[in-house]
């Protein structure tokens, strides 16, 4: 933090008036985050991974139901880690972004508590780290909105620092409900939601917003600032994470495939449920028997309810093999397979007229 001031002095910001001692704890906050982004990545994996093994989970919750001796126990736990373990997985990672923060945290928040006695020289030592009694009165001089970064909504008696205080404490609060909110109701499957662990998590979502709000009072301004700008950082990479990489099933994902079906449709290409139908039907048609060559099959032959299969046998012969699906035959004489391929085809067709067109219009 004295390293970031005295870069920020440096290029002439004034330290007189505390925004470089503010900018200072905000980037003390953005290299903290900087080196914790192997950390998320790895907290988005193993939540991932957490999702992804929930029917297990149960499934293995459930198999040991009701029994509470001493084998079944220890034999549930080795289960439950070889599960972790398939998965790449555990439950606390997810916590480890928060929990190495909490040294920092701890340690900013003495420094602030103790800078007004580092400046007027009754502090034990003559100064804590690089931060000397000189750089101290120059800290503990300098506002934010008339508000010194050691004041605390308890301990002071003016307003303007109560205000500037409860301010932050409701910015802190607010973030922290949107960034845990973010990252388990929107990007989480249904499937992930259904189960014990995924109510805790939604209860922990409101609680510790309340937690924070209770504890605000007594931090001190420049501890506001530090967790309220690290709140924003997680809510910036976790914005970008999910809106680039949703989990599997999850809101985020179905709103991903709605932006890139509205961009394919826009440059007339097929959307992405028709292209995965199509790749579907050509490996069908790639798998289909080359045996005897079908026979056709007149409509009025054909009639409403009967399938391939079972118009095929009442013909005689083994073309009963030569089948690939028991797709009902409608009065059309089409399967439902082949009815999707012309639907295919006229909506290509369609895209490509669209596509001659517009370069029409663009020669013009």
């Amino acid at each position: 933090m004295v390293m970031i001031h005295n870069g920020l002095v440096a290029i002439g910001i004034d330290t007189e008036h505390g925004l470089a001692w503010v900018l200072s704890i905000v980037g003390l906050t953005i290299v903290i985050r900087i080196i914790l982004i192997p950390l998320f990545f790895k907290q988005i994996k193993a939540s991932r991974g957490m999702q992804i093994m929930q029917p297990e989970l149960q499934a293995l919750q459930k198999k040991y139901k009701g029994k509470t001796d001493p084998a079944s126990r220890q034999a549930q736990q080795q289960e439950m880690m070889a599960l972790y373990k398939k998965h790449g997985t555990n439950p606390f990672s997810s916590c480890m972004p928060i929990l190495l923060q909490m040294p920092i945290f701890f340690a900013l928040f003495r420094v602030l508590a103790s800078l007004p006695q580092l400046a007027d020289g009754t502090y034990p030592r003559d100064s804590i780290g690089p931060l000397t009694q000189s750089l101290a009165e120059q800290a503990e001089a300098s506002t934010l909105f008339g508000a010194r970064l050691s004041d605390t909504f308890m301990l002071t008696t003016e307003m303007t620092p109560k205000i500037v205080a409860l301010v932050l404490i409701a910015l802190m609060s607010i973030t922290t409900f949107i960034t845990t909110r973010q990252l388990t109701m929107k990007n989480m499957s249904a499937a992930a939601l259904d189960n014990p662990m995924a109510r805790q998590q939604k209860m922990m979502m409101y609680l510790f917003p309340v937690i924070f709000a209770v504890t605000g009072v007594n931090f001190p301004i420049g501890v506001l600032i530090y967790w309220t700008t690290t709140n924003l950082w997680s809510m910036g990479q976790q914005f970008y994470t999910i809106h680039k990489h949703p989990a599997p099933g999850s809101e985020a994902e179905k709103k991903k495939i709605e932006r890139e079906n509205q961009k394919r449709i826009a440059k007339g290409l097929p959307t992405i449920e028709e292209e995965e139908r199509q790749k579907r039907l050509e490996a069908a048609l790639e798998e289909e028997p080359r045996g005897q060559r079908k026979q056709p099959v007149r409509k009025d032959r054909a009639g409403r309810g009967k399938t391939t299969r079972e118009i095929l046998a009442s013909q005689g012969g083994g073309q009963e093999e030569d089948a690939t699906d028991d797709a009902e035959v409608g009065p059309d004489g089409l399967t439902g397979e082949q009815r999707a391929q012309r639907e295919y085809e006229r909506r290509r067709q369609q895209r490509a007229q669209a596509r001659r067109n517009k370069k029409k219009k663009k020669r013009r």
